[in-house]
């Protein structure tokens, strides 16, 4: 039964994502079967289920052929564990033998699967003889078609293409310094980007020097792009919106400006108040919705990270491409137009406001701000290349930053837009 707890763990997280509706995250607190394995054993189980979920449109279309009934029809069990076994033979260079034989093995340890033990073995056996699908099929058929079309209507066939290609590798871990980018990657032996965040080594990243000090934090080096832009000075009001988990807020605090963190979810925000401790850093955070909002006085520059799909982030969440529908998605718009509104009505004249989503679809980004402008309260404030080092490609015509991860460039796809509020 070498290996067979392993893959018997995958298909459990595999299980509780795609049939549970949970994130991997979640997913991996939950399952017992994940949390009995230790070190390398619970390492491979982890990276059985994220590679079934990167690749997971290839794997489903190309293992339908093998069977003599739908997947979808097959007993949950079965399914999670052929689509484990699928990416153990095509995306993880496990010899083919042995991703068979344990994931049959991994079957039998379970009830709901033990039944299907032939039938598993003879559809992962044609896998193990198959053309991998990354040789026969799209980069964008890893998403489900609804959001094949979306992305592809967003960013042209190009631009979908080389986001799926970036989801399949492993995402690099960001830091963002407090103060000084270039001591810190000296400190942790990480290269300094041309966006001025660290990319830190492999391993475990509490144990990096720094952190008890407070001398960085985590965070996507698109996702530090907005609060850059803002521009934030000391002495300035500044408001976050939106603010948990508080990347964007410890930014804004190392500035030297005034600022309030605001955001509806109170457990969201302790991670806040732990970094705001650890960093040494100070901001006033309120916990209340967006939209309700009625400060005493209006803010200088409002920074708002607007509840979105966080379709920009599959590349580290490659299930949120599967737990999320369709209408799911098309409900962010109308959430993020009201908070745009809001947070214009809490900008004095005059002030910066940043709109920014991780999420690459125009419905979300673009359009909002587009729709926004209309009614002259809001002037759009164009970019420039200088102004955001190591994304000046990024740029849209109409001066808006839109990162999309690449060849060159490991990140998160990041829209944002930068907006003043017209003098009376």
């Amino acid at each position: 039964m070498s290996g067979a707890e392993s893959r018997l763990a995958a298909a459990e997280l595999l299980h509780l994502t795609l049939d549970k509706r949970r994130t991997l995250d979640e997913a991996m607190t939950l399952s017992d079967t994940y949390n009995a394995l230790e070190g390398s054993d619970r390492g491979f189980a982890r990276a059985i289920a994220y590679s079934a979920l990167r690749h997971l449109g290839w794997i489903d279309a190309t293992v339908q052929p093998f069977l003599s009934r739908p997947l979808s029809a097959t007993g949950i069990e079965i399914r999670a564990l052929i689509r484990a076994g699928a990416a153990q033979v095509w995306f993880l260079d496990v010899a083919p033998h042995a991703a068979v034989n344990a994931t049959v093995d991994a079957a039998r340890l379970t009830r709901g699967a033990r039944s299907g033990g032939s039938f598993l073995n003879a559809a992962l056996r044609r896998v193990s003889e198959a053309t991998p699908p990354g040789e026969t099929l799209p980069a964008e058929n890893i998403w489900p078609a609804w959001l094949r079309a979306q992305l592809i209507d967003s960013l042209g066939s190009d631009g979908a293409r080389a986001l799926a290609e970036a989801q399949r590798a492993e995402p690099a871990l960001h830091l963002t310094a407090a103060k000084a980018p270039a001591a810190l990657a000296a400190l942790i032996g990480g290269p300094l980007l041309a966006s001025g965040s660290v990319e830190a080594p492999t391993g475990a990243v509490e144990e990096l020097p720094g952190f008890a000090e407070g001398q960085w934090w985590v965070q996507d080096q698109a996702a530090a792009l907005p609060a850059k832009l803002l521009a934030a000075k000391p002495g300035e009001r500044v408001l976050d919106l939106c603010a948990a988990p508080g990347g964007k807020t410890l930014q804004l605090a190392a500035t030297g400006a005034s600022v309030t963190a605001l955001d509806r979810s109170a457990p969201r925000l302790e991670r806040l108040h732990e970094n705001l401790a650890r960093t040494g850093l100070t901001a006033e955070v309120i916990v209340a919705e967006g939209e309700a909002f009625l400060p005493e006085r209006a803010f200088d520059k409002v920074l708002l990270d607007a509840p979105c799909s966080a379709l920009g982030t599959l590349r580290r969440h490659p299930e949120g491409a599967w737990i999320k529908t369709e209408a799911d998605v098309a409900r962010f718009p109308a959430v993020q137009a009201r908070l745009l509104a809001s947070a214009a009505g809490m900008l004095t004249p005059g002030g910066t406001l940043i709109y920014c989503v991780c999420s690459p679809l125009a419905a979300e980004g673009r359009d909002v701000v587009n729709a926004a402008l209309a009614n002259g309260i809001l002037v759009r404030v164009p970019v420039s290349a200088a102004e955001c080092p190591g994304f000046e490609d990024c740029l849209t015509p109409e001066g808006d930053v839109l990162t999309l991860p690449g060849p060159s460039r490991d990140c998160d796809a990041f829209y944002m837009a930068r907006l003043a509020k017209a003098s009376k």
